[in-house]
C-alpha cells in the first residue's frame, strides 16, 4: 500500500491545482467531481502517512532491542513495540476501508419517505416517531429538513410522510434506513396493557438533479385538486393540490402541503425525478446490492430491518445482529452508534468483495 503514496500526493496535487482554475469554479459539476475525489483521498494520504511513521517507530524500536544492554530501557521498549504494532494493524485495516471506492451516490441529499404500515393509527403514530427521530438526528448533524409531503391521520400520526434531507454525508448516513421497521409497545388506546406489534416502511432516496434524470413533459400526466386534511382542520379551497403522473412507470406523486400550486407541482416534481432517479439506481446496483444483502441488507422496502421494543427499552437491527438498551435516547436523535455500525458493516462487506 506505501507503494502507491507517491502517486496519490501526485493525483492530490493534480486535483488541487485543476480546482485553482478559474474555468474549474464556473463549471460546478466539475468542480463538485473534483472536491468529492479530493475528499476520498486526501484521508487515504493521511493514513499511509501514519503507517508510514509507524513502520519507522518500529524498525527503530526493534535495533534498540538488539543493541540495549539496560534491563528497563528493553522492558520499555518492548512495551512502546507492542502498542506500536497494534496501532499498525488498526492504521493498515484503517486504510483498506479508506481505499475502499466511494459510492458515487455518497454526496447526494435524499429524500426519505416514511408510510405507516400494519397497524392502523399505532402505526401512524410510529411514523410520526420516526419522523421526529430523524429530524432530532439531522438537527444534531447540522441537516436541514424540509416537509415536502405529508398526510396525517388527526390524531398525531402520519399515514405517509416525504420530507427532504441536505447536508454533508446525509445519503452516506441514512442509506441504510430503508426497509420495514417494527415497533413492539403498548398503544395508548389499549386499556388492557397489551403489546401490539406494528410496522412503519422507510424509503430513502438520493435526491436527483435536474441534470441526473431528464423529465420529458409529454411522459407527464398533471392533475390539479383541492387539498384535503382530516376532519376540523383548517384545508385549502382553491384547487392548489397537484398529482403528477408519470405514465411510462406509472409512478404518482401527490403534493398538497403549499397553498400554492406552483410550490406544490415543484416539490412533486422533485419527490419524482428522485424517485425515477432510484429506478434507474436499482437497475444498476443490483448485482452489487445482491451480493452485499447478507451482510447489510439489500435496501428492499419491504425487508425487515430494525425492531423498536419500548417495554424493554430495545433496539434491534437484524441484518447486523445488534442489540441496543437505549431506544429512549435513540428515539431522542442519538443515532450515531448505529450509523456508525453499519457504515462499518458495509464497508467489512465491502472489503471481502474486493
Amino acid at each position: 500500500m506505501l507503494k502507491k503514496l507517491p502517486e496519490y500526493e501526485k493525483q492530490l496535487a493534480d486535483i488541487d491545482e485543476k480546482l485553482s482554475r478559474p474555468e474549474t469554479m464556473q463549471d460546478m459539476k466539475l468542480y463538485k467531481s473534483l472536491n468529492q475525489e479530493r475528499s476520498h483521498l486526501s484521508p487515504i494520504i493521511d493514513e499511509l502517512k501514519t503507517m508510514q511513521s509507524l513502520i519507522k517507530q518500529i524498525a527503530d524500536a526493534q535495533q534498540i532491542l538488539k543493541e540495549e544492554d539496560d534491563q528497563e530501557m528493553l522492558e520499555l521498549t518492548r512495551e512502546e513495540l507492542h502498542e506500536l504494532e497494534a496501532q499498525l494493524v488498526k492504521s493498515e485495516q484503517k486504510t483498506k476501508m479508506l481505499l475502499i471506492p466511494p459510492d458515487p451516490l455518497e454526496g447526494k441529499d435524499i429524500i426519505m419517505e416514511i408510510r405507516a404500515g400494519t397497524g392502523g393509527d399505532e402505526a401512524a403514530l410510529f411514523a410520526a416517531n420516526l419522523f421526529r427521530m430523524y429530524s432530532h438526528y439531522a438537527d444534531t448533524k447540522g441537516w436541514k429538513m424540509e416537509i415536502l409531503s405529508s398526510n396525517e391521520t388527526g390524531i398525531g400520526g402520519y399515514k405517509e410522510l416525504v420530507v427532504s434531507i441536505s447536508g454533508k454525508d446525509v445519503y452516506g448516513s441514512l442509506r441504510w434506513e430503508s426497509g420495514v421497521h417494527r415497533v413492539q409497545r403498548v398503544p395508548e388506546t389499549e386499556s388492557g396493557g397489551r403489546i401490539h406489534t406494528s410496522a412503519v416502511t422507510v424509503a430513502v432516496l438520493p435526491e436527483a438533479e435536474e441534470t441526473d434524470i431528464e423529465i420529458r413533459q409529454e411522459d407527464l400526466k398533471v392533475d390539479v385538486m383541492r387539498a384535503g386534511g382530516p376532519g376540523g382542520q383548517c384545508v385549502n379551497t382553491t384547487d392548489s393540490a397537484v398529482r403528477l403522473t408519470h405514465l411510462p412507470t406509472g409512478l404518482v406523486v401527490i403534493c398538497q402541503d403549499e397553498k400554492s400550486q406552483i410550490k406544490n407541482r415543484a416539490k412533486a416534481l422533485r419527490v419524482l425525478r428522485s424517485r425515477l432517479y432510484d429506478l434507474e439506481e436499482e437497475k444498476k446496483n443490483r448485482e452489487r446490492a445482491e451480493a452485499r444483502k447478507s451482510q447489510v441488507g439489500s435496501g428492499d422496502r419491504s425487508e425487515r430491518i430494525r425492531t423498536y421494543n419500548f417495554p424493554q427499552n430495545r433496539l434491534t437491527d437484524h441484518r447486523i445482529n445488534l442489540t441496543l438498551y437505549k431506544l429512549e435516547l435513540i428515539m431522542a436523535g442519538a443515532l450515531d452508534e448505529v450509523v456508525e455500525a453499519l457504515k462499518i458493516a458495509a464497508g467489512e462487506a465491502a472489503l471481502k468483495e474486493s
